[in-house]
């Protein structure tokens, strides 16, 4: 059939428009599509999977009586799960949430709490550790060290009652040492002061063994500081020791509590090591903000034997005095009383040979709690008349 000209003219052109759409929607949808990289990325990129449930995960978690973390404070109180951990009792199983691939995420059962005690046991593992780790020494009749003694010479009370168990019992001699070296420097000691300083660096020379021992040292005036960290270079341990300027008030407290709280508790553990502390003092405190107690407290906490060297020579006990004797005594240390000059170096070689010359015992309390209070230590050689026991009084439970 033939169409006029103008017919022809119109079916053309509504051809043509009909293709311009056709091409401008296709050229639409292709402007929305990803990249070639893009689209394959997309394509096998699954969702990632939820996290599996923290209950799911084995853990070993150990709660020692004798040594709080170093990490935090003795009186912060630990994770949630802390009360199931302190009787025994594993922690909750959450649910678990299944993958794209089928497998539950984790060990538990996908979409149902755990319910039988094979599946609980096998989610968590946690294990209470009540250890309670106790080093002392032993004396005869005339103050010479007994070094042979085995655990059937001894009785030992905590909290007035005998252990549960005595998981560990020898002498120790050789155990890594982690000391801090305390410096009274205020005005009170300026007229010793350079002797004391010397008798010092010789003690810190004999008894820090390079790869093996490390010591700190800290002065204290009004406050304490840190002339030299923990280190086993006798050389830079010299240095901080000379680096100490005599003046100010005193505040003995405050310099103990913070070697014991900041130094000797947060001390990295890999592990058995005896701490302990080394002060020399007249023992007048008047600038301090913790108590004479408190400061006791953390060195009981922080596992810390203090042994106090009274700088008096006045020849006379004085006030101070007595309180270094209280300090040392209630940690398990000793107090000497050099009244000469030349005698502070003979304490210091006591000290040397009493830290190579103790015991270490490690037992399982009876009737324990993690209640933070205060629990009593008495060790008793049976042959009470021929040997004498110094040990640290007591020492706190952790919190639950």
């Amino acid at each position: 059939m033939d169409f006029p000209m103008n017919l022809r003219c119109i079916f053309f052109l509504a051809a043509l428009g009909l293709g311009c759409a056709a091409a401008a929607a296709q050229s639409q949808d292709t402007s929305n599509l990803p990249s070639a990289p893009s689209a394959v990325k997309q394509q096998q990129q699954a969702p990632p999977p939820p996290p599996a449930p923290a209950a799911a995960q084995p853990t070993d978690s150990s709660s020692s009586a004798a040594q709080p973390a170093a990490s935090a404070p003795p009186s912060a109180k630990p994770a949630e799960t802390e009360s199931a951990k302190s009787t025994g009792a594993p922690a909750e199983d959450k649910p678990a949430t299944s993958t794209d691939s089928g497998k539950p995420a984790g060990t538990a059962s996908a979409g149902s709490a755990v319910s039988s005690d094979e599946d609980t046991n096998v989610a968590t593992i946690r294990r209470t550790v009540n250890e309670v780790n106790v080093v002392f020494t032993v004396t005869d009749k005339h103050g010479r060290y007994v070094k042979d003694l085995k655990e059937g010479d001894f009785s030992v009370l905590d909290d007035k009652r005998p252990p549960k168990e005595i998981r560990t019992f020898h002498s120790e001699t050789d155990l890594p040492l982690l000391v801090g070296l305390l410096i009274d420097a205020s005005n009170s000691v300026r007229d010793r002061f350079r002797f004391e300083q010397e008798a010092a660096i010789e003690f810190l020379n004999q008894i820090t063994r390079p790869g093996y021992d490390k010591a700190f040292v800290v002065g204290f005036d009004t406050t304490p500081e840190v002339t030299q960290d923990f280190t086993d270079n006798t050389e830079l341990l010299s240095r901080g020791v000379h680096s100490l300027r005599a003046g100010g008030g005193t505040a003995m407290y405050d310099a103990l509590y913070f070697a014991c709280r900041d130094k000797l508790l947060k001390a990295a553990r890999t592990g058995p090591a005896r701490r302990a502390v080394i002060l020399l003092s007249d023992g007048q405190d008047n600038q301090s903000r913790v108590t004479r107690e408190e400061s006791i407290e953390m060195a009981q906490r922080a596992d810390v034997i203090v042994y106090t060297i009274s700088t008096n020579v006045s020849g006379i006990k004085q006030s101070g005095d007595k309180v270094l004797e209280r300090i040392a005594e209630a940690t398990g240390g000793r107090a000497f009383f050099p009244f000469q000059m030349t005698d502070v170096s003979n304490a210091f070689a006591a000290i040397q040979d009493e830290l190579r010359s103790q015991y270490l015992m490690a037992y399982i309390p009876d009737d324990f709690q993690h209640d933070g209070r205060y629990r009593t230590i008495e060790i008793v050689a049976h042959q009470k008349k021929q040997f004498h026991v110094r040990s640290r009084r007591g020492y706190y439970a952790p919190n639950r």
